[in-house]
């Protein structure tokens, strides 16, 4: 399952040692809720190997500010803490397992 990464915990995972996935989202947002499964997949597939989180927009303005999250679905790849490459919307799960496979 997705780990739910806060404004409190993001650095701690990001500086995991691991590469990381972190889908923005929203309740109300209906592509979030189109990629959900995807994302859920993803953390399931790459346990172990792969930080895959989900942050809700409307409660960590913090790292939302931060990296400038102003369309959600966002998802951020980062590598040894840095931001390595981002997805803005909806797509499907293999443009999401190729940016994966980029980071490992």
């Amino acid at each position: 399952m997705a780990l739910q990464i806060t404004d409190e915990n993001f650095a701690e995972y990001a500086n995991s040692g691991k590469p990381m996935v972190l889908d923005f989202w929203a309740e109300w947002c209906g592509p979030c809720r189109m990629i959900a499964p995807i994302i859920e997949e993803l953390s399931k597939e790459y346990e172990g190997r792969v930080v895959v989180g989900k942050m809700d927009v409307d409660n960590n303005n913090d790292v939302v500010s931060e990296f400038g999250i102003r369309n959600i679905p966002t998802i951020l790849f980062f590598k040894d803490g840095k931001l390595m490459d981002k997805q803005v919307g909806a797509a499907p799960k293999q443009t999401f397992v190729n940016k994966v496979e980029a980071l490992l």
